[in-house]
């Protein structure tokens, strides 16, 4: 079932939405050659603490994982798409990193994610990056009034392929409220005009995931959570909060 938000309920989002982005903001600046992902995890715990606001992620624990989440963001890296466990792994130059960060804050969830690069980037890495903020905005330009949710996947689809990029077709963005993860899911590929009405008050977790090989196809590594290309490319992801509104979409975890 989808709940409609007020608008009280939207301006409450949006300050969670906006200590998500000062997480992403505070990691990206800490990412550098040499520093682990473990202590970027400790960078938006200081976020998260010092807003009084609380993980969604943290001990999370969907019906396809072996065991809760242990952290609170995701940090996946290079051929890592998604759901990436931060671990002592230091950043090295070159490397490709994809972080997913949450909040609770007043009872209502924001979630968002930045790729970016460490050190001296790979062209094709900037290119990937900027395919994947450009699906992320063709996404959230779909979000609006009258549309569906098949507008929304169909425009993100269509800058990834056309891009040459592979999608993953059972991982995408959802509902979001006063939990995580709510309905509607919203697919990264789709036909238009299909799927549920866009009507005001519907709040998305809009996040294209591509994957630089073209294929589609991803496994899960040991550790139960990071999904990881086949072919060993490398991926990106990126995500916003967006409330649909009668004045157009809102970001509600802009940086």
């Amino acid at each position: 079932m989808v709940e409609l938000k007020t608008d009280t309920s939207i301006d409450a989002m949006y300050e969670a939405g906006q200590v998500v982005g000062r997480a992403l903001t505070a990691v990206q600046k800490a990412a550098d050659v040499g520093v682990s992902l473990l202590e970027l995890d400790e960078v938006a715990r200081g976020v998260l603490r010092e807003a009084g606001a609380s993980s969604p992620f943290l001990g999370y624990r969907p019906s396809f994982a072996s065991t809760p989440f242990p952290a609170v963001i995701c940090a996946s890296v290079n051929d890592a798409i998604v759901h990436g466990i931060p671990t002592g792994y230091r950043l090295r130059d070159g490397d490709l990193v994809s972080i997913d960060c949450g909040a609770q804050l007043g009872g209502w969830a924001g979630d968002s994610a930045i790729s970016f690069t460490v050190g001296r980037p790979r062209a094709a890495d900037v290119r990937l990056i900027e395919t994947a903020e450009r699906a992320l905005a063709a996404g959230i330009a779909a979000a609006v009034v009258g549309n569906r949710i098949g507008d929304i996947a169909h425009a993100i689809g269509t800058v990834c392929r056309d891009g040459g990029y592979g999608i993953m077709d059972d991982f995408g963005g959802h509902g979001i409220g006063r939990r995580m993860h709510e309905d509607p899911p919203v697919p990264n590929e789709g036909r238009p005009g299909r799927g549920l009405a866009l009507r005001h008050g519907m709040v998305l977790a809009i996040e294209p995931m591509l994957i630089a090989g073209g294929t589609d196809e991803y496994h899960t590594a040991p550790d139960g959570w990071t999904l990881k290309t086949n072919d060993g490319s490398r991926a990106a992801h990126t995500e916003h909060t967006v409330a649909v509104t009668d004045a157009g979409p809102r970001v509600l975890t802009a940086r």
